[in-house]
């Protein structure tokens, strides 16, 4: 069962904590960078998918405001 975005979020939080304190050891510190690094690309990848389904305001040629869907092409790396 995959992990929810909060989390990973959480997860991510504590291995920040835990290499911010520094008390680890280089092989440790590795692994949990490693693991940090992808539950990042985890919640960044979730983020884009979550903006896919909100709708925007954008402004029309009149200046009105509108509801536009996001493009998601403009949401990709």
């Amino acid at each position: 069962m995959e992990k929810s975005f909060e989390t990973s979020l959480s997860d991510l939080e504590k291995i920040v904590a835990q290499l911010e304190a520094g008390d680890l050891p280089l092989e440790q510190s590795l692994e949990l960078f490693e693991q940090g690094v992808k539950l990042s690309r985890e919640c960044r990848y979730r983020l884009a998918k979550a903006e896919q389904r909100i709708e925007m305001l954008v402004r029309d040629s009149k200046g009105d405001l509108a509801v536009a869907p996001v493009d998601p092409d403009s949401l990709r790396d």
